[in-house]
């Protein structure tokens, strides 16, 4: 098993049961997985199996709570819960979900804290509104010169540049 392998490496490892986001197109999308008897004895034996390899702790994504809570209780490592239920010994959701920056739908089980997507919408809309208006920059968000002749760029001619380099008239 790659899993003890690894271990035995010394590189620890954190198993992930139920929904597998790098692998949700093979198993037909975001499904919760354990809702059978069969998946959920499934989800057990892969847990057990993770653990006896060396797994320091277990992700469960997607799965019924009572599902999660009772393969909790079957471990003598940790399960960290997302969408998995309360009954995990810690929780984890996905940043972006957590302060509303994901784009489309925020899963059932994410509870959303912000709307950063929105407010980031709102901003950028203003500053391209300002933009269009020739409202931005305004001359507290330019630099000046104290003491800058009107004809500071006179002597600057065309055959100074180098080569292939035209002053704009």
């Amino acid at each position: 098993m790659t899993v003890r392998r690894l271990v035995r490496a010394g590189i620890p490892v954190m198993g992930h049961i139920g929904i597998l986001p790098q692998s949700v197109h093979p198993r037909g999308g975001y499904k919760v997985q354990g809702r059978t008897v069969e998946e959920a004895r499934e989800l057990l034996v892969d847990a057990l199996a993770l653990e006896a390899a060396g797994a320091f702790a277990i992700v469960l994504e997607g799965v019924p709570a009572q599902v999660a809570a009772r393969i909790t209780d079957r471990l003598q490592i940790p399960t960290i819960g997302i969408g998995a239920g309360g009954g995990c010994d810690g929780q984890i959701l996905v940043f972006h979900d957590v302060v509303g920056l994901s784009l489309g739908a925020t899963p059932k089980f994410a509870r959303k804290y912000a709307d950063l997507a929105g407010n980031i919408r709102k901003a950028l809309g203003e500053f391209a509104k300002d933009i269009r208006e020739k409202d931005f920059p305004s001359a507290e968000e330019t630099y000046a010169c104290k003491e800058l002749p009107e004809d500071w760029d006179a002597s600057v001619e065309a055959q100074s540049l180098p080569p292939g380099i035209r002053l704009r008239n």
